[in-house]
């Protein structure tokens, strides 16, 4: 899956602007952050398909800053599964650059490493 990111104002109903946008066009995102200053917020959202969203949000006006593919891994909703899987990947010696849940009891993992993060939680 892809992780974009939007740059946007942190002013009320910017990330509501992000989601119709992505929303009209039948696109599902499976997961969303936003995090912001008292100035400007950065939205990550999880799409499947990055090329439709991107498509929608550039004739919305919102601009896609960054994109990246990230890694999505199925989780139980118990205690210590995030500790037992960051564990896994430090570990290994993966630096972790983006952490997230998504919808579905998954977790979304970036890293500047993604070929090793893959092979160290199996999805190689």
């Amino acid at each position: 899956m892809m992780d974009l990111v939007i740059e946007v104002v942190d002013e009320p109903g910017a990330l509501a602007k992000v989601a119709a946008a992505v929303s009209d066009a039948g696109v599902n995102m499976a997961a969303a952050t936003y995090t912001g200053t008292s100035s400007n917020a950065e939205v990550h959202i999880l799409v499947p398909h990055a090329e439709a969203a991107k498509h929608v949000l550039g004739i919305s006006h919102v601009a896609v800053s960054r994109e990246r593919e990230v890694v999505v891994v199925d989780v139980h909703d118990r205690p210590g599964e995030l500790a037992d899987l960051t564990r896994k990947i430090a570990e290994a010696g993966v630096d972790l650059d983006l952490v997230y849940l998504a919808t579905g009891n998954r977790v979304v993992f970036g890293s500047k490493d993604t070929d090793k993060l893959k092979a160290v939680l199996g999805q190689s």
